[in-house]
């Protein structure tokens, strides 16, 4: 197995430390695995980083939201973390009563009716279990990177989400796209075979495409809606002002 940059071994460094600080300061913390390239790093810091050993780390839960509209690739994936650390992700579903209303209102793929549409949609697949898998936790872990979107290029390591009552840690902030490769290859790392397939954001299968080579890797989320809407809800988009 390759080794790290020195630089790399750096983020990591710093990376491992906030997480174990925000295990100091909040005690009840678990992460959300979105299964993106970000969220297999994180997986592979807490799970078999340089403090595994100690187990600190372990405390934090590790879980994931299957919406059921999901790639097969992305199922793969799941199955492939497993083997490859002996443990489990936590799996969260939809409300089957919820779902069947929301779809019996508005069709299986009535999402593209609409704004209000998706965001309802969302809110039933995505962000009713993600509430409560975090229901009663002081704080959750997230990969957003600051060159993901303009948006987020302006979070801080550690927030207060109003949305879901508890802060949101956000330990790969600094980290680059060409860093979290760095680290996923060098280590081997199971990763979302469509990546190799032009998609950078992988999300449901009916809401993500591929892109072109040096497009927003947002860009494939929802592109049938207008730039500034593109997000599910778990990490709101803030106001990004641009210069006249």
């Amino acid at each position: 197995m390759a080794e790290l940059s020195k630089a790399l071994r750096a983020r990591v460094r710093d990376s491992v430390s906030q997480l174990h600080s925000a295990l100091v300061e909040f005690k009840n913390v678990c992460y959300a695995n979105s299964l993106g390239p970000e969220s297999m790093v994180l997986t592979d810091l807490i799970w078999a980083g340089p403090d595994a050993a100690s187990g600190a780390l372990g405390e934090i839960e590790i879980f994931s939201v299957d919406s059921g509209r999901l790639y097969p690739e992305t199922y793969d994936l799941i199955e492939r973390v497993h083997r490859h650390y002996g443990r489990t992700l936590r799996i969260y579903y939809p409300k089957a009563e919820q779902l069947e209303g929301w779809v019996g209102a508005h069709g299986i793929n009535g999402f593209r009716n609409g704004l209000e549409q998706r965001r309802g949609c969302c809110s039933i697949r995505k962000i009713e279990p993600f509430r409560r898998a975090v229901s009663g936790r002081s704080a959750w872990i997230t990969g957003i990177r600051r060159g993901q979107s303009a948006s987020r290029a302006m979070a801080a390591a550690i927030e207060w989400d109003g949305a879901h009552g508890l802060h949101k840690v956000s330990p790969l902030l600094d980290w680059t796209e060409q860093e979290i490769w760095e680290y996923i290859r060098k280590k081997r790392l199971p990763y979302n075979t469509l990546h190799d397939s032009g998609f950078p954001s992988i999300g449901c299968a009916p809401c993500t495409r591929a892109v072109e080579p040096g497009a927003d890797p947002r860009s494939g989320r929802w592109w049938w809606e207008r730039g500034e809407s593109r997000e599910c809800g778990l990490h709101p988009r803030r106001q990004v002002a641009f210069a006249e």
